[in-house]
């Protein structure tokens, strides 16, 4: 459905992009991880057409950005990370402004009001002033700005900042239930676990390049390697290397080994015979964040 054709963006000296392609399938949601100034939200800024001024293309379905502008963004709804929201009025008020902004035909605008106000969780609100509201209703009341217009293609440039563990339920309910519908997310975070739990796919973004992209259980099955996880106390690195490589990660290890099953054999049988009890030791499966250390050789929390 979108094709993103090697897009690159300079401010000045500053290369904020270079050359950044990928494709996105109808009715999935992307995920686009990377680190604070890797480049997402300027990306998220020209997918939604936000900024005009870059190089490369992008096409969705038969059209392409720059020959019909206008046409595709009639059909995407941003969300973008500052929440745009007039906090004298209330959330209804908000959907009418918002509403008016997209072109939705007055009759048709009370129909979806209702719908939006459900689809977030705020019916109850609906009245009330935006200022009275928490950081996770009013990321919530940003969303619904969003729908009123019903996209086919909604970006969200990192919708769960700051907000209660609540809020953050109903905007994963609200994305599985979009994703049901048809609707295709472009969904940017650099929470790991959000990522992992909402996409089909992923892009892997580093200092403004696309360092790897593809789907997700590609991604794990390609970089997966057989390894255990173990800490406790005794347990260190000059024991484990005994067993095979070793890396460290968080309070403990991972034991890197081509029989993982017959190393956790060994493994017990070494700390049962030297009264050795682990506090953790199980087999390990790669994430996304063990993908991006292996590539960047980073750690994409402590950016």
């Amino acid at each position: 459905m979108i094709n993103v054709e090697k897009i690159s963006k300079q401010y000045g000296s500053l290369q904020a992009l270079k050359d950044i392609s990928f494709q996105i399938e109808e009715g999935t949601c992307f995920g686009l991880v990377g680190p604070n100034g890797a480049g997402k939200s300027t990306l998220m800024k020209i997918l939604s057409g936000i900024l005009l001024d870059f190089e490369g293309d992008i096409r969705v379905r038969d059209w392409k950005v720059s020959k019909d502008r206008l046409k595709i963004k009639q059909h995407i709804g941003y969300v973008p990370q500052e929440i745009c929201l007039e906090e004298t009025l209330t959330a209804r008020d908000n959907l009418l402004l918002f509403g008016s902004l997209y072109g939705v035909k007055k009759k048709e605008l009370q129909k979806r009001m209702e719908e939006v106000f459900d689809q977030i969780g705020l019916t109850e609100r609906a009245k009330d002033k935006v200022e009275t509201f928490s950081g996770g209703m009013k990321r919530r009341l940003n969303i619904g700005c969003t729908l009123l217009h019903r996209p086919d293609i909604i970006i969200m440039d990192e919708p769960t900042v700051g907000i209660d563990p609540q809020s953050r339920n109903s905007i994963f309910s609200l994305i599985h239930h979009l994703k049901k519908s048809g609707t295709t997310i472009i969904y940017s975070s650099h929470y790991i676990e959000e990522v992992e739990q909402l996409c089909e796919s992923v892009g892997l973004i580093d200092k403004g390049r696309l360092i790897e992209y593809g789907k997700m259980e590609d991604l794990l099955e390609r970089y997966a390697k057989p390894s255990l996880f173990i800490s406790g106390t005794g347990i260190d690195e000059n024991l484990l290397r005994n067993f095979g490589d070793v890396e460290k990660k968080g309070n403990g290890y991972l034991l890197n080994s081509a029989h993982p099953l017959l190393t956790l054999k060994k493994l017990v049988t070494h700390c049962h015979e030297h009264n050795l009890e682990p506090h953790r030791l199980e087999l390990y499966h790669p994430r996304l964040e063990d993908i991006f250390f292996h590539l960047t050789g980073t750690q994409l929390r402590n950016i």
